[in-house]
């Protein structure tokens, strides 16, 4: 006998929740194993619990469905119903992209015909997403409205097969590494699976400046600044770092920090 598909409800409105329950009680070979309000809650489950299919909430506090998505490693992806009250582009996004969504409000219907796609994908062995998915994902997600917590207070990293949850407060800087960016708290640094642009849009301006296509710093942390002869700059951070701005990021540091053109 075949086991059930186990999902995991990813939704910050508990009603929503609900409902998804209420609907995914009805078939039969559907268990659910989980539910999840935010971001980081969902990414412990999904390492946690490897469900085959999870239902995702697009928008949501820290991170968002997208941001969920990056911070799980390519292995442990399941298969995802994308769940929005964005309609025009992100509804047409959606499709060009062969992903599945069920946009709010939903029938049974068109549940079912979710949950068809979803068991036809299991029949054929291709529940897991696209390897370039996050790509996809990201310019998306730059192009939906902003939540109503715009700037995150937390952001994801990798430790090995496990995720660090660091609080921006403590971060001095991000530097891009490869596929990956590496986030630097004081002799601490640790791995986050985004673009440097995806990071530079979760930080609040106030706090942080792009100072280089690869670097970007907290302002506080920057204690002195000495021009360089091209136009760019060396930052001495509060620990006595060391750091070299971009000449086309030049405007941007004299007005983070009010300095003279």
């Amino acid at each position: 006998m075949t086991p059930p598909i186990r999902v995991l409800i990813v939704d910050d409105e508990p009603l929503a929740r609900e409902r998804l329950k209420e609907l995914l009680a009805d078939e039969s070979d559907m268990a659910v194993i989980g539910e999840c309000r935010d971001g980081v809650e969902a990414i412990a489950a999904i390492g946690r619990e490897r469900p085959d299919l999870v239902l995702l909430d697009v928008q949501m506090p820290e991170p968002d469905g997208f941001g969920v998505l990056r911070a799980v490693a390519q292995e442990q992806q399941p298969a995802v119903i994308f769940v929005t009250a964005h309609r025009d582009f992100a509804v047409q996004a959606f499709e060009a992209n062969a992903l599945d969504y069920l946009l709010k409000p939903f029938d049974r219907e068109r549940f079912r015909l979710s949950l068809a796609r979803v068991r036809e994908r299991r029949r054929t062995g291709a529940m897991e997403l696209d390897s370039d998915l996050i790509e996809r994902l990201e310019s998306l997600s730059q192009r939906l409205p902003p939540t109503s917590e715009p700037y995150a207070t937390k952001l994801v990293t990798k430790v090995g097969w496990r995720m660090r949850f660091l609080r921006v407060e403590d971060i001095d800087y991000l530097e891009a590494e490869g596929n990956y960016v590496s986030v630097h708290l004081g002799k601490q640094s640790y791995l986050a699976r985004e673009t440097m642009n995806a990071l530079e849009a979760k930080l609040d301006p106030k706090d942080f400046v792009r100072a280089h296509r690869s670097l970007i710093v907290r302002v506080d942390r920057i204690e002195e600044v000495e021009p360089l002869p091209p136009g760019e700059f060396v930052l001495t951070l509060r620990d006595g770092t060391k750091l070299t701005s971009g000449r086309s990021y030049r405007a941007r540091l004299q007005r983070a920090l009010d300095l003279p053109s």
